[in-house]
């Protein structure tokens, strides 16, 4: 069993038994998994902020296994969203099981694990810097805009980021990380060299060749990428058609509308 990580000091007993037995469960079945979400973030960024949910990232063939150690270890489970998302409870307590993002975009894969950061303890295994970004670059709902996450990871990784994998990451999305440096630059004026002047002037350089070359010829709305509802007006409405379906995303029109169903 891997060492208690010392992110999970302060919390209720109650919570971190539970959370502990979780991380039990999947070491006993032998499923890999890293650990994200807020501790993740607290270790990298030294932002603490205790919430009621634990998120571990999986491979997606690792999923039904993690849930089915959780269930087996008495906890009630459900696979809430099939393409990316399951979860364990322990009354108001939850740990989420994660292997891809809302948008399909993001899944888990080997090298999340390749890159993977092991905390202080010798235990648990911490999701990369990187692979936090590229997720959270994409979560600008009405409700959750996670802007100041990725600028908080910035300031605290940005020397010591692998930004080729980065921008690998983003592939063809990369104008979003070209917003995200933008606006950190904005927040933190004192800390802009954190970020190299090649990767900003790289993504400049596509951005001047593209708008040289005019508008895009297709018609299709990539804000469903960032909010499953600001834009469906665009795709219902207006003729648009939706970036998280084939051959542009990796969605299915099922999974879109349960995606959808749960947010109103």
């Amino acid at each position: 069993m891997p060492a208690i990580p010392n992110v999970f000091n302060g919390l209720e007993p109650t919570t971190t038994r539970f959370y502990l037995d979780a991380l039990a469960a999947l070491f006993a079945k032998e499923v890999p998994y890293l650990l994200g979400g807020a501790y993740a973030f607290a270790h990298y960024t030294g932002v603490a902020r205790h919430t009621k949910d634990l998120d571990l990232f999986v491979r997606p063939a690792d999923a039904p296994r993690a849930l089915e150690a959780l269930q087996y270890a008495g906890y009630r489970t459900e696979l809430t969203f099939p393409h990316w998302l399951g979860k364990a409870f322990c009354g108001d307590d939850f740990v989420d099981v994660i292997f891809s993002s809302g948008n399909g975009l993001c899944t888990v894969d080997d090298e999340w694990f390749a890159h993977a950061v092991a905390l202080e303890s010798g235990g648990a295994l911490l999701c990369p810097a990187e692979e936090l970004i590229w997720q959270k670059a994409f979560i600008m709902e009405r409700e959750r805009f996670d802007g100041a996450d990725v600028n908080h990871l910035l300031r605290a990784c940005g020397p010591s980021l692998n930004w080729d994998r980065l921008l690998r990451r983003f592939g063809p999305h990369w104008h979003l990380l070209l917003v995200h440096l933008i606006l950190f630059s904005f927040v933190y004026p004192a800390e802009r060299d954190r970020v190299p002047a090649r990767v900003v002037e790289t993504l400049l350089e596509r951005w001047r060749h593209e708008m040289n070359g005019g508008a895009a010829e297709e018609k299709v709305c990539q804000g469903t990428l960032l909010s499953r509802m600001q834009y469906l007006s665009d795709t219902e409405h207006w003729g648009y058609a939706d970036a998280r379906l084939s051959p542009r995303g990796r969605m299915t029109a099922e999974q879109i509308t349960h995606w959808t169903a749960a947010a109103k």
